[in-house]
């Protein structure tokens, strides 16, 4: 996981294959409300469990795990469960940016990056997935 600048949105959290991560402002920390038809659209990040998540260099920010209701293992960022968005197709999108007004890209931290989990939506499109 790094940061990425995306245009419209900033820095960004990014999976390993340059997309796009989204949080849900109505998940609570350390727990995912996004299951079932949800989680086909935004896909949760995951790891075998007893995995560790890894975060680049100069990235700041708390990575952990939690135990989704489903027992796939999904990784969180300051304890908010991530996503990625199914029309995010290249590593360029952030379309899932504001959706329906609960669900934001994650705004990286650290060096070189952005502030805190934005919450400003912009006018989403329709159109990644990885850790």
């Amino acid at each position: 996981m790094s940061a990425a600048t995306k245009a419209k949105v900033g820095a960004v959290l990014v999976s390993s294959n340059g997309h796009t991560l989204y949080h849900l402002t109505t998940d609570t920390t350390g727990n995912s409300t996004c299951t079932g038809a949800c989680a086909q659209l935004w896909p949760p990040l995951t790891v075998p469990a007893g995995t560790a998540p890894k975060a680049a260099a100069g990235l700041s920010g708390t990575l952990g795990t939690i135990t989704r209701s489903d027992g796939t293992t999904q990784i969180t960022y300051n304890g908010e469960p991530l996503y990625s968005y199914t029309p995010d197709t290249t590593s360029s999108d952030a379309l899932g940016q504001g959706v329906g007004g609960v669900w934001f890209a994650v705004k990286a931290t650290g060096s070189g990056a952005g502030s805190q989990s934005g919450t400003t939506p912009t006018t989403a499109k329709s159109g990644g997935y990885g850790y």
